[in-house]
């Protein structure tokens, strides 16, 4: 999130990936084509892979806020990374908090259809169930 006086921007996912993965701060470039766009989510989660983190997230941890730990579930998703979704929401606990998936449906009503984080989001949201949530 960028805030500029009293006005808050939230930023992209695809932006906030370094950050989540643990690679420094940073910005995913954006590019101009959706698959150029997705290549650069599997790139940083191959950084943070190289990088002996567990499926992407140093030492297994998810991010500080709710927020963030949505975020995560989304890029893991994007990139195709259902077993560490799977992980990441089960094992590391994300999925046990209700205001994870509380939120979750908010940002789903709140992003414009036909977006890729919708898209994201609505992934996540459809695993609900079948993780026992």
């Amino acid at each position: 999130m960028e805030v500029s006086g009293e006005q808050a921007h939230l930023l992209p996912v695809g932006e906030r990936a370094r950050h989540l993965f643990g690679k420094g701060e940073g910005k995913v470039t954006p590019a101009r084509k959706k698959k150029l766009a997705q290549l650069d989510l599997f790139k940083v989660l191959e950084q943070a892979d190289e990088g002996g983190t567990t499926f992407g997230l140093p030492a297994g941890k998810a991010g500080g806020t709710v927020l963030d730990r949505i975020h995560q579930s989304m890029i893991l998703f994007a990139a195709g990374r259902s077993e560490a979704l799977k992980r990441f929401i089960v094992e590391v606990g994300v999925g046990r908090d209700e205001r994870f998936w509380k939120l979750a449906q908010a940002l789903s009503a709140l992003y414009p259809p036909h977006t890729e984080e919708k898209r994201w989001v609505d992934g996540v949201l459809a695993r609900k169930k079948g993780l026992g949530f």
